[in-house]
């Protein structure tokens, strides 16, 4: 009977350093990771994926009809050899949004692509410098910077994003989810994937 104190407070005892040890676990590594780990892989859009120092956002991704008023403005400065579509073609865009949050200059990608389940790829087209929603940037982004450029029409406007258009098959929208494929201008070359909400 005399000893029966003696082992609550011993497990009392133990349970408390378990506690304290695992208290100090996590301190260690709280302290040990000052930089979350790296996303390169989203399967939705929205999230912020990470590709060398900066963060790239599909905003939005859908097809879009030159004849819609809403949408007849993302067709400025296509080139004219590209304005007509073949018989199993669709226009796509993906809007896409760029960040910077450290205090140094980064190279920015310049390899956007659109893959199938198929392994078959699509590039965006180049949009002349009349289309104030197209992507476009000099290669790097300044500290704090954002594409699209902060005041600028692409991100005042409803989507916040700048513009990449594709020219999609009708086979390609069937053979999904299709993943946005971004590729640093670094090396080693290194990608981030984003599935496409089709």
């Amino acid at each position: 009977m005399t000893r029966l104190p003696a082992v609550r407070s011993s497990r009392r005892l133990r349970a408390l350093l378990l506690a304290a040890l695992g208290l100090l676990a996590l301190t260690g590594l709280s302290a040990c990771g000052d930089k979350p780990a790296q996303r390169t892989i989203a399967d939705t859009e929205g999230p912020y994926i990470d590709l060398g120092e900066l963060k790239y956002q599909v905003q939005i991704s859908r097809q879009l009809n030159p004849r819609d008023v809403e949408d007849r403005a993302y067709f400025i400065g296509l080139p004219p050899e590209e304005a007509k579509l073949a018989e199993d073609e669709t226009w796509y865009a993906v809007f896409m949004r760029v960040e910077n949050d450290t205090d140094e200059p980064h190279p920015t990608a310049l390899s956007f692509e659109i893959e199938d389940t198929t392994g078959k790829r699509f590039e965006p087209l180049e949009l002349s410098d009349d289309n104030v929603f197209a992507y476009r940037n000099d290669g790097a982004l300044k500290p704090k910077e954002l594409i699209p450029t902060e005041n600028s029409a692409a991100a005042d406007g409803p989507i916040g994003g700048s513009l990449l258009l594709f020219k999609l098959t009708y086979s390609a929208l069937a053979n999904r989810p299709l993943e946005m494929i971004i590729k640093s201008v670094q090396v080693p070359q290194t990608e981030a994937k984003i599935d496409l909400d089709v």
